[in-house]
């Protein structure tokens, strides 16, 4: 009997497994979930949105992509939510092999990505892709999609998986959307790492009671140092990352999708740094819209004595500050011996800031 064109189609989240949409009398089983992200707390945010949908039972959590292909071998899942930058293995490698493994498992890329080259080659492997600053507002969505085999897309990534935009073109047109301001692109040196990390905790957490979003990229050590600092402090964290007003990066991780022979490519940096930026401007709040954004990216560097790259860097960062309108805070850990040997490095890095704070200036919204 023909389908009443006024029914809705049933969803795929209240259908039994392998069932095509019609009536029958096996029982709805829960979609099996497995869960991939080494951000604990982003893991948190997804496991309370899912929670609220008794259909859906999130049965595994891991933080790396090796294991990622382990569990879903032996757990055989009905759908993986992944991430890209993972431990170990990275979360398209993962995806790959769990396609040999795990043939009927779906997937779904959760990922702060968003280049068209990383999207067309989650979308190559018959994954969604999700952005995870539309977290809150797409999850649910992207899900329901996906099990229904349908191939789901952020909104505002459709286009820029149509467009075919060289490296030399890509600043050019992240420059003509934005609009030149003066900026804010300030340095603070720190004699150690429980001052820098004191300090980043006061910034971050001042900024989110604020409303404000927050890009911070640091170590691995560094994150979750801040993050247990946030936590301590009363912050909502959680809330922060569904709200998509905190992105937490790993730098080291970062820094290898925009460096070409040890010096940043400014193509690949803008194209990247700029649609995390604005995505996270969107979901901005309270008096402050602007992101503010800490970044280790030139500090790993000098450390490493790349001092040519860490300066041009921070005059990349700098472009970003004009033109997307965000404030930007570089912190340093420096020791008088360093700053006394690399005299010379230490005002280069000053001289490409639009101030250079004192440990014991406090931080303040502009």
């Amino acid at each position: 009997m023909a389908k009443d064109p006024d029914t809705p189609e049933k969803s795929a989240l209240n259908r039994p497994h392998g069932d095509d949409g019609n009536e029958g009398s096996r029982p709805k089983l829960p979609v099996r979930v497995l869960l991939v992200d080494d951000f604990e707390p982003f893991r948190k945010v997804i496991c309370s949105m899912l929670q609220n949908r008794p259909e859906v039972q999130v049965i595994c959590e891991v933080a790396d992509g090796c294991e990622a292909v382990q569990k879903a071998e032996e757990l055989q899942p009905d759908l993986i939510l992944l991430d890209i930058g993972l431990p170990r293995q990275d979360g398209m490698e993962a995806a790959r092999r769990i396609r040999t493994l795990a043939p009927k498992s779906k997937i779904l890329f959760i990922s702060q990505e968003s280049s068209a080259d990383v999207v067309q080659e989650a979308l190559s492997l018959g994954a969604g892709y999700m952005l995870k600053t539309r977290t809150g507002s797409e999850l649910l969505t992207a899900v329901e999609a996906v099990l229904q085999g349908k191939q789901f897309v952020s909104a505002g990534l459709a286009g820029c998986l149509l467009a075919n935009v060289s490296d030399d073109q890509a600043p050019d047109q992240f420059h003509s959307q934005g609009m030149q301001i003066n900026r804010q692109h300030e340095v603070q040196f720190y004699s150690d790492d429980a001052s820098f990390l004191e300090g980043l905790t006061s910034i971050v957490e001042i900024a989110l009671k604020a409303g404000s979003a927050v890009i911070v990229v640091a170590t691995e050590p560094h994150r979750k140092s801040l993050l247990q600092g946030l936590q301590a402090h009363a912050v909502d964290v959680v809330a922060a990352i569904e709200q998509g007003r905190y992105i937490s990066l790993d730098a080291t991780e970062t820094l290898c999708t925009f460096m070409v022979i040890d010096l940043p490519d400014r193509a690949r940096f803008f194209r990247v740094r700029g649609d995390l930026i604005m995505a996270t401007a969107r979901a901005a709040k309270g008096e402050h819209p602007n992101p503010a954004s800490g970044s280790a990216f030139a500090p790993i560097l000098w450390s490493q004595g790349k001092t040519d790259a860490a300066v041009q860097l921070e005059r990349l960062w700098d472009e970003i500050a004009r033109t997307y309108n965000v404030d930007i805070l570089c912190g340093y850990v420096v020791t008088g011996l360093q700053r006394e040997q690399e005299g010379h490095a230490y005002e280069r890095i000053c001289a490409e800031h639009s101030a250079v704070r004192s440990q014991k200036q406090p931080y303040e919204l502009p």
